[in-house]
């Protein structure tokens, strides 16, 4: 069931909602990503054909949504996918799938919504990007340009360069999760490519260290980069999941 849900605001934001056995399979995307990506759909079929319910989303600025990315912050985001959560799985438990940024906006969620969050499966994650990644590695020049323009565009990788604005990064020192503990006990599975050029594996084991449950383990993918969007990286995310979920794996 495809879908549309206005903000507050007028601006709409696009799900597409699978009916099957809760928990309800939770996918969030990345920074500029969005519920038409590879893993997504991936993820969507390998749903259907065991009948799991799952929710893919796009949040403002992103996909199908309205709304302009230049305007987005994480905080804005995670309210985006707050909204549509509680208003497609009326009020079932979750199974939280978060790549990349949506990693950051699934530990949000978790705390939001607390004991709904039947397990996580993190792909990447990049809590604290806006800070850990981006602000610390600008350069003298960079930041000039930032408190001048508002925004730098750096060349990306995966298409046109996409613009990193000042208020996504000040606002992101708001949504800080690795200074302490971070209140998830649910478990926890994460996986990271250990070739990642954006996010270094690194960043998982400080994530693993702040989280306050005891059941979680971190899967290292050698030759793996930042997308883990290859056959064999589909195969171990799909088994992971339906391990979670207490199913067979794929």
């Amino acid at each position: 069931m495809q879908g549309m849900l206005s903000r507050a605001d007028g601006v709409s934001l696009a799900y597409e909602m699978l009916p099957g056995e809760t928990p309800v399979v939770v996918f969030l995307p990345g920074f500029a990503s969005d519920m038409a990506g590879t893993k997504a759909i991936f993820l969507r079929d390998a749903c259907a054909a065991r009948g799991q319910a799952m929710l893919r989303l796009d949040y403002s600025g992103h996909g199908a949504s309205g709304g302009r990315f230049e305007d987005g912050t994480i905080g804005k985001w995670a309210a985006d996918a707050a909204l549509v959560v509680e208003h497609a799985t009326g009020g079932a438990p979750l199974l939280l799938v978060g790549s990349s940024m949506g990693g950051w906006i699934a530990l949000l969620l978790a705390r939001m919504l607390g004991s709904r969050i039947a397990a996580m499966l993190l792909i990447a994650p990049a809590p604290d990007f806006t800070q850990a990644l981006i602000e610390a590695s600008l350069t003298a020049e960079q930041r000039a340009a930032l408190d001048r323009d508002g925004f730098l565009a750096p060349p990306s990788e995966y298409g046109p360069p996409l613009p990193i604005t000042k208020k996504l990064i000040e606002e992101g020192r708001n949504q800080l999760l690795l200074g302490g503990p971070i209140p998830v006990t649910c478990p926890v599975r994460i996986l990271h490519g250990m070739r990642d050029p954006d996010v270094p594996w690194q960043h998982s084991i400080k994530l693993t260290e702040c989280l306050a449950s005891e059941d979680v383990r971190l899967i290292c993918i050698k030759d793996g980069g930042h997308r883990l969007s290859s056959e064999s990286d589909l195969a171990l995310l799909s088994q992971t999941l339906f391990t979670l979920l207490g199913q067979n794996g794929a």
